[in-house]
């Protein structure tokens, strides 16, 4: 679902969306592993599959990627909390986070993630997780 630019940003960081995730969405890089991820988690809340595989790095890529909820079953977000962001080398780094979720009229879910994400031709890319 889109969103406005003055809206605020779903990342949870204060600024407006344009001014935050929004302006990754459009092409701009992050400048490091933490606002990728902020903006990966924004790009799930806006439906953005296309960002989603553009920012995830190729060597571990899915072919295609649907955000598509099955009827009655639409994924809500409800937040997102970032516990570590640690760089681990010039080029490498690694994000621990908690992203809330409902889905349908269910429970809240939490999802822990343990991030690693790589810097390519001074672009940030998602590598892989452990939950």
């Amino acid at each position: 679902m889109p969103i406005a630019p003055t809206s605020p940003c779903p990342c949870g960081l204060g600024p407006a969306y344009g001014q935050c995730c929004g302006r990754y969405h459009a092409g701009a890089a992050a400048p490091d592993a933490e606002a990728l991820m902020r903006s990966r988690y924004s790009a799930y809340v806006t439906g953005d599959a296309d960002y989603l595989l553009a920012s995830w790095h190729p060597t571990t890529r899915p072919p295609a990627l649907s955000l598509d909820d099955p009827p009655g079953q639409r994924t809500q977000w409800l937040g997102l909390d970032v516990k570590r962001h640690r760089v681990t080398g010039t080029d490498s780094a690694e994000v621990e986070f908690v992203a809330r979720y409902r889905i349908g009229g269910g429970r809240a879910v939490r999802m822990a993630e343990h991030s690693r994400f790589v810097r390519e031709g001074g672009r940030w890319y998602y590598l892989d997780a452990q939950g």
